[in-house]
């Protein structure tokens, strides 16, 4: 579904943009989608809107695929990208799963602020981005993704969530969709 509005308390929520996994091969280029995420941060900082930045230190105890491919994270591994820069009302969490809704507080700490609609972006579109959205989605939020400030490390696991599940969870865009509906919904 295309962008139609953003609600006039909109988030931004921005996951594992990260040193540790902006420097894994990536479908595409990841100084892209760095750039788009830094102007979605200042338009969203520019007006006030809640920022969230969400790291990934870690999974859940279960048994999976990854095994000890998983790197051990260090704190070079968990920081984020520069790019990113802080605004002083940003709200950081670090997650232990692949969604930020998980065990984190962010449900609660976006209805504190009276938050009716997100817009997430980061990687991997297929893990930690799909499971935030999904989570925001059930949690009865409106859910936009600027399809061009995500990416993952595996090119059609991105391609198939971006048309096969975004649509039916959330409205999907570009950067400059969102930034035009930002720039009306005040």
């Amino acid at each position: 579904m295309p962008i139609t509005a953003l609600d006039r308390k909109t988030a931004l929520i921005v996951v594992d943009l990260q040193k540790g996994i902006v420097d894994l091969p990536l479908a595409h280029p990841v100084a892209d989608v760095i750039a788009r995420n830094a102007e979605l941060l200042a338009a969203f900082r520019r007006r006030g809107l809640p920022v969230v930045l969400v790291n990934v230190a870690g999974g859940p105890e279960g048994r999976n695929d990854l095994g000890a491919s998983f790197p051990a994270p260090t704190p070079h591994w968990t920081e984020l990208v520069p790019e990113l820069g802080t605004g002083k009302n940003d709200h950081l969490i670090t997650k232990y799963s692949r969604s930020a809704f998980t065990g984190t507080g962010l449900n609660e700490w976006l209805r504190r602020r009276d938050v009716t609609q997100v817009v997430v972006t980061g990687i991997a579109t297929s893990s930690g981005v799909e499971s935030t959205v999904r989570d925001a989605h059930e949690q009865n939020f409106h859910v936009t993704v600027p399809v061009d400030a995500v990416t993952d490390t595996d090119g059609a696991a991105h391609d198939h969530t971006i048309t096969k599940i975004y649509p039916r969870i959330a409205e999907t865009g570009s950067t400059k969709h969102v930034l035009a509906a930002l720039a009306v919904s005040r």
